[in-house]
């Protein structure tokens, strides 16, 4: 697999992310259903985004390897949150070390949605190849 980013302005520098990312010579992909914070038997946190966020990024991990895929190329992360405002404020300091850890140069898109399923406030949809 092969992996080109795309981000024809400077700005895009700063956004731990790219505005397109081509792949080639693919051998598999893997589209992962948004992941969420919610523990080994199916029940959603209560806790505060931060905290949501470190759990929905441990099962979009577990997620990938036991797929057979490696977080590190992910090409695709699109983020789902009930407050745009208070992720920036209180999950960058979690959610910037993931994308670093992984060398993730990923297109992505962030949406501030009305709700989430039960008390859920961030959810992480991804693109993976091999």
């Amino acid at each position: 697999m092969e992996k080109r980013t795309i981000d024809p302005w400077v700005w895009g520098e700063n956004t731990n992310s790219a505005q397109a990312v081509e792949v080639t010579n693919v051998t598999g992909t893997l589209y992962c259903s948004g992941q969420v914070a919610l523990d080994a038997n199916g029940v959603p946190s209560n806790a505060d985004m931060r905290s949501q966020l470190q759990q929905t990024i441990q099962n979009l991990e577990t997620l990938i390897n036991e797929a057979g895929y490696e977080t590190k190329n992910i090409v695709r992360l699109n983020v789902y949150t009930t407050s745009v405002q208070e992720f920036f404020t209180t999950c960058m300091d979690v959610y910037v070390p993931f994308i670093q850890k992984h060398g993730l140069k990923q297109a992505t898109t962030l949406l501030e949605v009305k709700g989430l399923f039960a008390t859920l406030t961030v959810e992480l949809e991804a693109t993976v190849v091999k």
